[in-house]
């Protein structure tokens, strides 16, 4: 295994892996980015292409290729490591069953059971006709493994026990339940008379199951998704994710539709960078999993009150982390599906007319046609509330600017009443955005410390180091002495990496760094004589209160040594000026 993650890293350009997913810049050396972990405005993400890997100022993540992509992607190393190996073209070793874990296992028997209802789909003829009816064509059936789970109490339980899966693992995997006491067999399937959506991690690997109810199954749900298990956490799972990820990335926004049915039939018709939320409740980590693509995303709920309400919410969740979120108003009594299947220039209207969230708000008190005074409260109560979400001062402006045009209300009115209104989301709410990291207050000292130690880890790791960091360690332990060195470099090793990239960051050229370095030392020997200078002072005047004469005269000379050094210091710099 080992020897594959050297092929993929000599073959994939951390730059080029990290660059697919957000927009980088080069810096000097290196390159560097906004954090795509965490809110920042100004980049503090930085990647070092010669040592393969990426640190953030801001919120401290840091790694190579493949924990990024495990972050990024939500992927376990398994899965980071046969993602990138499909990118390098590096054919994985075979892994012993045996060391296989437990997540493998889970996935080994998701795949088995992805096959066993496809089989039976096939099988099902009045099933296949439906979903041909529904708009799916053939092609589209196959790419998204649709299957279907006949309508019997153990028929997959069986199947899966023929190949030597435990029923302890079909429990773990959501596949069975367990039977009342007293009933035969002691499990029974979870899906029965269902056609089954798999639902696929980020690399498309299947993790879990949807199911729409097709056979008559008294007080059954309409859907029925698995439960939540070592692989699928619904908190963070997007249907359809793995397509719409680089498709997102290309058109710069993303689309969020509702169901499985909605989602396909976009993706049919070239609407590649829609995703859904798979009928659980849309949560801050699957947008932030989007934001990370593009800033811009458009709700295209169901139009009925439902679907409205959970378009709502959703979009004011993406509106309080920054997102810029618009709406698609769909005709009364329809879904993405059925316009796309039914009168899909509609749908494509649907999209191109989508508008801002206040702006969609806006518009319906304007319909209206409420008396002047009314309205301008109905404004302060609906529509200022996300306007004071917005982060951005310039977009809040525009729209401030729009409200007064369109409602005939003064801005200056308006900016008094948005005042009022706690900007973003509450204090402590688990909606609060990530703060920019202010970097911790250091004294001059510990700054220069801090780039002196930078520069010397960061040139020991080069094959061809531009200063001499023997020499470098030695001028140090003669300023300041074994015991001060030693210390220094124990109290700085817990955070090497992150003082390598600054020092990568801020000296770019050779030229750069050796001045830099000059100049460093020469600030740190000022700053250790002068402490050296206070401390014996201290100690002579403690000598001539005590009346030590013998010792009151060494430290003076100590001290006149020192004066005349940093006199010698100071004439120096003034020399280079």
């Amino acid at each position: 295994m080992s020897s594959s993650v050297e092929k993929i890293k000599e073959r994939l350009e951390i730059a080029d892996v990290i660059g697919s997913y957000i927009k980088v810049e080069k810096a000097g050396a290196n390159f560097k980015a906004k954090c795509p972990f965490h809110n920042e405005k100004t980049p503090s993400f930085f990647i070092s292409v010669s040592r393969g890997t990426y640190y953030c100022f801001g919120c401290g993540v840091k790694g190579d290729i493949f924990t990024f992509i495990q972050e990024f992607e939500g992927l376990d190393f398994m899965g980071a490591l046969k993602l990138l190996a499909e990118r390098a073209g590096v054919v994985l070793e075979q892994t012993n069953i045996k060391e296989k874990g437990e997540s493998d296992r889970l996935r080994e028997i998701m795949e088995m059971t992805t096959l066993f209802f496809i089989e039976n789909l096939s099988k099902k003829k009045r099933a296949v006709e439906y979903l041909l009816k529904r708009g799916l064509s053939k092609e589209t059936i196959t790419s998204f493994r649709i299957g279907y789970a006949p309508n019997e109490w153990r028929n997959l339980a069986t199947n899966l026990r023929s190949k030597h899966v435990t029923d302890l693992e079909m429990e773990k995997a959501g596949l069975v339940k367990k039977s009342d006491k007293g009933r035969e067999d002691g499990i029974y399937d979870v899906f029965r008379g269902r056609i089954m959506f798999p639902i696929f991690d980020s690399s498309g690997r299947v993790i879990a199951f949807s199911g729409r109810i097709f056979d008559d199954v008294p007080d059954a749900p309409k859907y029925l998704n698995s439960p939540e298990t070592a692989l699928f956490i619904k908190s963070e799972t997007l249907y359809g994710f793995d397509r719409a990820k680089a498709p997102i990335r290309k058109r710069d926004y993303s689309i969020l539709v509702e169901g499985q049915m909605d989602l396909i039939m976009c993706h049919q018709a070239g609407f590649e960078n829609a995703v859904a939320s798979s009928g659980t409740a849309f949560t801050q980590e699957h947008l932030l999993k989007l934001q990370r693509l593009s800033d811009r995303i458009i709700f295209a709920f169901d139009s009925d009150g439902a679907g409205f309400t959970a378009a709502n919410k959703s979009a004011v969740l993406a509106l309080s982390i920054g997102m810029e979120v618009k709406l698609a108003e769909l005709p009364a009594g329809s879904d993405p599906a059925e316009l796309i299947l039914t009168q899909p220039e509609v749908w494509k209207e649907s999209l191109r007319d989508a508008v801002h969230l206040v702006d969609f708000y806006l518009d319906k008190l304007i319909k209206d046609n409420l008396s002047p005074r009314t309205l301008a409260k109905e404004v302060e109560k609906r529509v200022l509330p996300y306007v004071a979400m917005i982060q951005s001062s310039i977009e809040q402006s525009h729209f401030i600017s729009q409200i007064a045009k369109r409602a005939g209300i003064r801005e200056e009115a308006i900016w008094n009443d948005l005042k009022k209104i706690p900007r973003g989301i509450p204090s402590g709410s688990p909606l609060e955005t990530p703060k920019e990291s202010v970097p911790e207050s250091r004294n001059r000292k510990n700054y220069i410390e801090r780039r002196l130690l930078g520069i010397i880890f960061w040139q020991e790791k080069e094959k061809e180091p531009l200063v001499e960091t023997d020499k470098l360690r030695t001028l140090l332990t003669m300023i300041a002495g074994d015991k001060y060195v030693a210390r220094m470099l124990e109290e700085y090793k817990p955070i090497t990496e992150e003082i390598i990239f600054e020092a990568e960051s801020y000296y770019g050229d050779k030229e750069a760094l050796i001045r830099e370095t000059k100049e460093l030392l020469q600030n740190f020997e000022e700053d250790i004589l002068r402490e050296q200078f206070v401390k014996i002072m201290r100690e002579l005047g403690d000598a001539e209160r005590g009346k030590d004469k013998e010792r009151a005269e060494k430290l003076l000379i100590s001290c006149q040594e020192i004066s005349q050094k940093l006199a010698e210091l100071s004439k120096r710099r003034i020399e280079k000026v």
